[in-house]
């Protein structure tokens, strides 16, 4: 099969498109014919090296770690999927011709490929953290760096649970922060004033999702560090706010999506699609910001 894997560390040049052997579904997984997979900044962060003490890779290694496709091999263990089966989830090295999945749904008629590749890692990022800063029906979120696939997924989580968001972006990305149900706030110098004079008592908690060095605003509008959470900036718990990085039940984080997708109160629009040859053109795009959506890569399986 055609997939992409990187043999040294560095710049996105680094990415080729190689023929590999299909891997093989273990206990407790299923092997996919890979229709789209989703891109994520951790894909450029490891490709380039930055994680490297805390995920140390063997080399040459694949990239990409979530995607949706049609079941075609079942581990042992394995019950409620089937050979056939369209499914979305997440994995390792996805952006190839087969990939296989460590946790996955049934993904719904209506959705396609293409948008449900991009659904597991942000929709289990942004449930995770909206858990984890513990933040209440009724009470007011503020999300940072909004307009990105975490971001969108917040937006709509929260609003599901009648949580009131204020959301951050750049200028010309709040009509699309609005559409999601959060209030827009412009980003840059002048936050603080600008959230307050929406939330004139502050906020109940806070997320950031882009590692501006806004941490410490942040902390200034809730009014206490742990009721503020990154997923981008590692140092901020040098001020005693809260960092998550790891997974936690992604398998009901996609069980939860497809329910929303299927309620019509969910959509992360995909904001461009690459082939694998151009895998290295995504990574770039990833790593220079302000995506609206997600970024996707579709795979040559016909789609039925």
């Amino acid at each position: 099969m055609k997939a992409v894997q990187f043999a040294k560390y560095g710049d996105p040049d680094v990415l080729r498109v190689v023929e590999i052997d299909k891997p093989h579904a273990g206990a407790g997984q299923v092997r996919i014919a890979v229709h789209a997979a989703g891109v994520n900044p951790i894909d450029w962060k490891l490709r380039a090296g930055h994680m490297r003490e805390m995920m140390p890779l063997t080399l040459p290694a694949g990239t990409g770690r979530e995607a949706a496709g049609v079941v075609d091999d079942v581990g042992e263990g394995v019950n409620g999927v089937r050979v056939g089966d369209a499914v979305f989830g997440a994995g390792s090295a996805t952006y190839a011709e087969y990939a296989v999945l460590s946790d996955w749904a049934l993904k719904p008629s209506t959705l396609s490929f293409e948008e449900a590749a991009g659904y597991p890692v942000a929709v289990e990022t942004a449930i995770r953290i909206i858990n984890q800063v513990g933040v209440q029906p009724g009470q007011t979120l503020l999300v940072s760096g909004a307009s990105g696939g975490v971001g969108s997924a917040a937006l709509q989580i929260a609003r599901d649970r009648k949580i009131k968001v204020l959301a951050t972006a750049s200028e010309r990305n709040l009509a699309y922060l609005s559409s999601l149900g959060a209030t827009a706030v412009a980003y840059g110098e002048g936050l603080v004033e600008r959230v307050r004079a929406f939330a004139p008592k502050g906020v109940d908690a806070a997320l950031d999702l882009a590692g501006s060095g806004i941490i410490q605003e942040l902390i200034a509008l809730t009014g206490a560090p742990q009721k503020v959470l990154s997923i981008t900036d590692f140092s901020a718990s040098k001020y005693g706010v809260q960092v998550s990085g790891t997974p936690v039940n992604t398998a009901g984080a996609l069980a939860e999506a497809a329910r929303l997708f299927a309620a019509g109160a969910f959509h992360i629009p995909v904001a461009k699609v690459f082939s694998l040859a151009t895998a290295a053109e995504a990574q770039t795009m990833s790593a220079a910001g302000h995506v609206v959506g997600k970024l996707v890569i579709k795979v040559g399986h016909e789609v039925t």
